[in-house]
């Protein structure tokens, strides 16, 4: 799971763009197509929907790899963010497009059923409207995965569902696929990326340790979680 590719960004989710070629190459094989993917495949992933992925999504076709784009639809054309002809281009080089759903929500998890098939509903009806065929993956935003997160992206259409649990097994929710993911930061290096897509246990225990932990962390602090966190990363970007 990538999120921006650009420079100079204090985001510890963001990764310089000389760094992620240096990933790809050292990765060497392309991803698996999500319609026919099983266990021992990888896939590629970004969240979002940063203006960075029109670049992101050329380098990939250079190398005749499929990348799976997430938009969050509200922030659609909002500064640093992809417009809709930028949306189209990405699909037109072959990516798919897929659902972070509308607004983004820092705590999905916390929303109302009623309020997640919303979400999930009106993203999805709005990407199919603009793109001219049905969007039928989506990842959750924020990383907060709940049981009424994946019915209710079940119940809106989806046959895929792309969590933040680092977790290398895949699930099933009312028959919507439950597909987990190792985030890549900003210090992971080529040799690292090139050992997650190899399954190497290391990588993925380590950040399922680090999940529990900030699993905890937003348990105890709540809402404040997230206010307390970008604190933290201004003062380190300071």
């Amino acid at each position: 799971m990538y999120h921006d590719v650009v420079e100079g960004s204090a985001d510890v989710y963001a990764i310089e763009p000389d760094r992620f070629r240096e990933h790809l190459d050292a990765i060497g094989r392309a991803p698996a197509p999500i319609e026919s993917c099983t266990s021992g495949d990888w896939l590629i992933t970004f969240d979002d929907g940063g203006d960075s992925a029109l670049h992101v999504a050329e380098e990939l076709a250079r190398r005749s790899w499929r990348g799976h784009f997430f938009i969050a639809t509200d922030n659609v054309g909002r500064p640093h963010f992809l417009d809709w002809d930028g949306v189209r281009a990405v699909a037109g080089m072959g990516h798919v497009i897929g659902s972070h759903s509308c607004s983004h929500p820092d705590r999905m998890a916390d929303l109302t059923y009623e309020q997640l098939l919303d979400e999930w509903t009106r993203s999805a009806e709005l990407l199919t409207e603009v793109l001219g065929a049905p969007v039928r993956t989506a990842s959750v935003p924020g990383g907060l995965y709940s049981a009424d997160v994946g019915r209710a992206a079940a119940a809106a259409g989806y046959g895929s569902l792309f969590t933040s649990l680092p977790t290398q097994r895949v699930g099933s929710t009312q028959g919507c696929r439950l597909i987990g993911r190792l985030a890549i930061r900003h210090d992971t290096s080529a040799a690292q990326a090139a050992a997650v897509v190899s399954g190497a246990p290391s990588q993925w225990a380590r950040q399922r340790a680090a999940w529990r932990l900030r699993g905890v962390a937003k348990k105890v602090a709540g809402p404040r979680y997230e206010s307390m966190r970008r604190m933290l990363l201004a003062r380190r970007s300071s």
